[in-house]
């Protein structure tokens, strides 16, 4: 006999991705969801930046998508990265260490809860 649960993939985290990128990006005078020539989508466009959103644990994937998104739109790339819990701290670390080390033109700011 096999058994099936739901799981919310989103239980552990205070609020989704979404809020967290509508509020940081009205905040700093940019669009949401911008869709890109290539049908991708950038969390946030302003003025300077093209910009992703992540939770911590996804900090390497932000990497590589805000360096798109800024290829794609002539822009700095941009990390938003999102810490909801004080475990999360060491993600802000790894994603400045990496890109300080590899000289990156990624500019990062972080959301701490």
């Amino acid at each position: 006999m096999i058994l099936f649960a739901a799981v919310n993939c989103h239980a552990k985290r205070l609020h989704y991705e979404k809020w967290y990128q509508e509020q940081w990006c009205a905040d700093h005078g940019g669009k949401t969801e911008v869709v890109l020539p290539d049908r991708t989508r950038c969390d946030c466009l302003t003025d300077t930046h093209a910009i992703e959103f992540d939770f911590g644990n996804k900090w390497a994937e932000a990497i590589g998508q805000s360096l798109y998104y800024g290829l794609q739109t002539g822009k700095k790339a941009g990390v938003v990265l999102i810490l909801e819990h004080i475990k999360d701290r060491k993600y802000w670390i790894r994603l400045n260490s990496t890109i300080q080390h590899y000289n990156l033109p990624i500019d990062t700011w972080v959301i701490e809860k």
